[in-house]
C-alpha cells in the first residue's frame, strides 16, 4: 500500500481508539517511499540521492510527523502500527519505545535471530546492523507510526539515504542473517503474538 493512503488508514484507527474504541495494529507492507521525520529540514541533509535517481528507481519522498530522522519502507518490510492508548498501559513515550523495542527483540528472537538494543541508537540491532527501525508519534495521549522490519527488503535502496540520520551504521534484514528469510506470513504471526502479550 502506499505510505500516504496507510497514514490516512492509521488517522481514521486513531481517532476511533482516541473516542474509545478498541486499540488496533495495523501491518502494512509500503511501496517504495522515504519518509522524513517531524524536522523534515534535518533529516532531507540524510538523502543522498539525486531527484532523478529516485524518480529511476520509483521512490516517492514523502514528509511525515512521526518521530525520528529519515528512512525507507517499501516491499519485503514488515511495518507495524501499534494504535494504542499509553496511559491505559501506564507508559510513558520513552517506555513506550523502549517497549517496542523489546517486543521486536522478542519477536526477533522467536524467529532464530539474536538482537538488542543500542543505547546510543534508537531502533533494534543485529549482528551490528540495524535490523528494525522505530519512529512514534503520540497524539491525545494515543500512539500512531512504529516499527518497520526488513524481512526481504532489497538493501540498496538503503544506500539512497543515511539511514535515521546514522553514518557509518549499517542495516540488514532477516533474509541477511538467516540465509532465507521465514515466510512473511509466519513473521506477522509472530510480531502480532509478541504485541498482544506486551500490550492486552
Amino acid at each position: 500500500m502506499g505510505y500516504r493512503e496507510a497514514w490516512e488508514r492509521q488517522e481514521c484507527a486513531h481517532e476511533a481508539v482516541v473516542a474509545g474504541g478498541e486499540e488496533r495494529l495495523l501491518l502494512v507492507e509500503h511501496r517504495a517511499v522515504i519518509t522524513f521525520g517531524r524536522r523534515a529540514e534535518a533529516a532531507a541533509k540524510n538523502l543522498v540521492a539525486s531527484a532523478g535517481r529516485l524518480a529511476e528507481m520509483g521512490v516517492e519522498v514523502v514528509e511525515s510527523d512521526r518521530g525520528g530522522d529519515i528512512t525507507f519502507h517499501g516491499p519485503g518490510q514488515l511495518v507495524v502500527y501499534p494504535i494504542v492508548r499509553l496511559n491505559e498501559h501506564g507508559l510513558s513515550v520513552g517506555g513506550y519505545v523502549r517497549k517496542l523495542e523489546e517486543v521486536m527483540i522478542a519477536a526477533l528472537g522467536e524467529l532464530g535471530v539474536g538482537a538488542k538494543k543500542d543505547k546510543e541508537a534508537i531502533g533494534v540491532w543485529a549482528e551490528g546492523k540495524k535490523i528494525c527501525a522505530l519512529g512514534v508519534r503520540i497524539k491525545r495521549g494515543v500512539s500512531l507510526h512504529g516499527v518497520a522490519l526488513n524481512v526481504t527488503t532489497d538493501l540498496r535502496y538503503f544506500d539512497l539515504i543515511v539511514p535515521c540520520g546514522l553514518s557509518g551504521r549499517g542495516v540488514t534484514s532477516l533474509e541477511k542473517v538467516l540465509g532465507k528469510a521465514p515466510a512473511m506470513e509466519k513473521v506477522k504471526r509472530v510480531v502480532v503474538e509478541k504485541m498482544k502479550e506486551a500490550f492486552e
